[in-house]
Order: C-alpha cells, then sequence, then structure tokens
C-alpha cells in the first residue's frame, strides 16, 4: 500500500514500540526463556474456564451495561469490603474495565487537561507517560530512591504548583516489586488535603503481596480515598493476562466524570467473562490465597540463583524480581539484556526502561510467575554467568 504523502505531526514522537514486545519478541527470535513479559506460562482455574464457556453456550455473548455487569458490581463491592472493611456504592462508585491500562487511560483523560501537571514516579510503569501526553498534560518525573526504591516526600512536596492537577502511584510496585508504607500515604495525604489533587492509584498487584506485608490501599485511608481512583486488574489476580478486564473504584462525584469518558473509549467489557468472574468471585479464597501462591514461587526462584552472582532486591508485593548485575557486567543495562537473549539464551526487562531518560542502574527486571520447571532452566542459566 502506498504511504499516505500528506503531513503527520506525531502526538508521541519519542514513543516507539513498547520494552516488553520489543524483549518478547527477541526471546522468540532466539528461543529464549522468556522472563521479561509479565505473563503467567501455567494454565488459568479451569473452574473458571468452565463458567465461562457456560456462559458462552448459553447465549450471554451481548453488550453489558456500560458500567459493567451489576452482579460483578455487587461482587466487587463485597470482595473490596473483605479486603479493605469500607464500602463502594457498585451502582455509582465501581466500573468495570478492559484491563487496568484501559482504566489508567480512562482516569487521565477524565482529568487532565491541557498544561494540567501530572506526577509520576520513576522507574514508572510505560502506560502513564504517553497518556499524560496525549491529554496535552504535562509530566513532572519524581525519582523512587536507590536502592529500595522509596519515595522522597520532601522532592515531591517541591514539585507540586497549582498547576498539579494529578499524582500517580502504583503499590505494589511494578517494575520494582516493592510496596507503600503507611508512613507514605500519611505523606502523601499531608500534601494534598485542602488541594484539588487528584490520585490515580495503580493497585493492579493487590493480592500478590508477601512475607506478611500489608497492602496499603489507597481505597482504606480516609482523607485519601475520596480523592482516588484506584485500580485493579482481574487479569492479574487470575493469571488471564489476555482477557483485559479489570475495574476501577472511585467516589460518586469522580466516577461520574471517569465514566463520561469510558463511554467513548471502550463503552463496555467481554459479557460472558464478567458473568463468570461474579460467580468465580464468591469464593474468597480464589484471591485471598495469591499472596502465598506466589511468595513460594519469589522464594523458589531467590534460592535457585543465591549462588549466582546476581544481587537481588527482593520484591515484597507483585509477580517481578529486579536482580543487580552490577557485580558481572559494566555493560548498559539495554545491552546486557540483548546479550542475556542472544548469547544466554534468557530474556528479561531492562529497568532502564521504566525511566524517561533511560537511567542505568544496573537493574533488571525478571518475571517469577512461571513453572518452577521453567523457574529452574532460567535459574541453572543465571548461576553460570
Amino acid at each position: 500500500m502506498q504511504d499516505f504523502n500528506g503531513s503527520i505531526i506525531s502526538k508521541l514522537p519519542g514513543v516507539g514500540t513498547s520494552i516488553f514486545t520489543v524483549m518478547s519478541k527477541m526471546a522468540t527470535e532466539h528461543n529464549a526463556i522468556n522472563l521479561s513479559q509479565g505473563f503467567p506460562d501455567f494454565p488459568v482455574s479451569t473452574e473458571l474456564i468452565d463458567l465461562i464457556s457456560n456462559y458462552l453456550k448459553k447465549g450471554f455473548n451481548q453488550y453489558a451495561p456500560m458500567q459493567g455487569l451489576p452482579l460483578l458490581r455487587e461482587r466487587i463491592a463485597e470482595k473490596i469490603q473483605n479486603t479493605y472493611g469500607v464500602s463502594y456504592n457498585p451502582e455509582t462508585e465501581i466500573t468495570v474495565t478492559a484491563g487496568g491500562t484501559q482504566a489508567l487511560f480512562t482516569a487521565i483523560s477524565a482529568f487532565v487537561k491541557d498544561e494540567d501537571e501530572v506526577i509520576i514516579f520513576e522507574p514508572a510503569y510505560d502506560s502513564y507517560s504517553p497518556a499524560i501526553k496525549l491529554n496535552r498534560g504535562i509530566v513532572k518525573y519524581a525519582q523512587l530512591k536507590l536502592p529500595y526504591y522509596h519515595i522522597d516526600w520532601t522532592e515531591v512536596s517541591r514539585m507540586i504548583s497549582h498547576r498539579t492537577r494529578m499524582i500517580i502511584l502504583n503499590s505494589p510496585h511494578n517494575p520494582t516489586g516493592t510496596m507503600l508504607k503507611k508512613k507514605d500515604l500519611d505523606e502523601l495525604h499531608k500534601l494534598t488535603k485542602n488541594t484539588d489533587i487528584v490520585i490515580l492509584s495503580d493497585e493492579v498487584y493487590e493480592h500478590l503481596i508477601f512475607d506478611k506485608v500489608r497492602h496499603f490501599s489507597m481505597s482504606a485511608y480516609p482523607g485519601l480515598a475520596e480523592r482516588s481512583i484506584v485500580v485493579a486488574s482481574f487479569g492479574k489476580t487470575f493469571h488471564a493476562t489476555g482477557w483485559k478486564i479489570g475495574y476501577a473504584v472511585a467516589p460518586a462525584n469522580l466516577m461520574k466524570e471517569f465514566r463520561k469518558s469510558h463511554q467513548f473509549i471502550v463503552f463496555t467489557v467481554n459479557t460472558p467473562i464478567q458473568h463468570a468472574l461474579a460467580d468465580y468471585l464468591k469464593d474468597e479464597q480464589h484471591y485471598q490465597g495469591l499472596g502465598k501462591f506466589y511468595q513460594q514461587k519469589r522464594d523458589f526462584f531467590l534460592k535457585a540463583i543465591k549462588d549466582s552472582k546476581f544481587k537481588p532486591i527482593t520484591a515484597t508485593g507483585t509477580y517481578f524480581q529486579v536482580l543487580d548485575y552490577s557485580q558481572i557486567s559494566d555493560k548498559p543495562e539495554m545491552e546486557f539484556a540483548e546479550w542475556l537473549i542472544k548469547e544466554k539464551g534468557i530474556a528479561s526487562v531492562p529497568v532502564s526502561a521504566f525511566y524517561h531518560k533511560n537511567d542505568d542502574n544496573k537493574m533488571l527486571r525478571f518475571c517469577f510467575a512461571k513453572t518452577e520447571e521453567t523457574l529452574e532452566k532460567a535459574a541453572d542459566i543465571l548461576c553460570k554467568i
């Protein structure tokens, strides 16, 4: 097909293909073990698959309501009540979305206007900045501090101005596996009290928590919940990332604006899966036991690489483990990650890809949401480097 000859001015001139796509493609080309992109390589629950199949066969294949299936929203409200002890109105405060990324984009679209400033924390998930820019907002980058990726709230306070419209937080955190502490929420509350700042809280890994650490959700913090849009993901929770289904919760006044954008970005979400999830959520153990399940995988992976020269910054959440390779090589992260794929047959993601200036700290992110067989093969390679 002949190229368009007109003038094209890119709205995202510095953005190329996502790092996850790049590394997964390289892994396929070189037949490498893929610990780069965050997807499990073990089966989804057969019970959940059977529920979906049942609803497909029964003919639940047309549009669900824009806000999401009423019964599913009721189940989500029950889940939040059971987990955090707080109440959301299923009718006015919960919306089912086409995955976490759509919920994040919709929230940004609903509230960020020309020249509004949005603070994000690097290393940051790669969808935040482009979504802000597409909505003509200004990204302000705060840096998580090494070695344990904590927030310097004094730095954040200096970044806030009369233009600050939103602060985006992510806990449990991708890519580092770290988590916000109560003192972080205390500081956030102090900074945002009596302001018009909206909090967008990416909590898609909320149930993947280890070592008896507590997840402090914005939903459960008085004074922050009233200004927060909280995003969650069924795809992450139930090992089914390809289904792209999640939800957002917020007070009614914020959710009203969220839905104005949601209806034109996606309108509604996969109907039979919504019905199946509504049934599946009746059993709390389907989501409350996930921390133990993934901690076993993290521990298996860390034990398997303990004799390697990679130094872990032990993850307390998500299914990602960051490894410091500074004792092995001086190569930049992207170059070292490519070398690992081509020469050693294992794929990771350079943490530098989560910085707008590609900050290089000799860190790689590995996904441990894999079978023990896969993790054992990967660890064998890492231990020989």
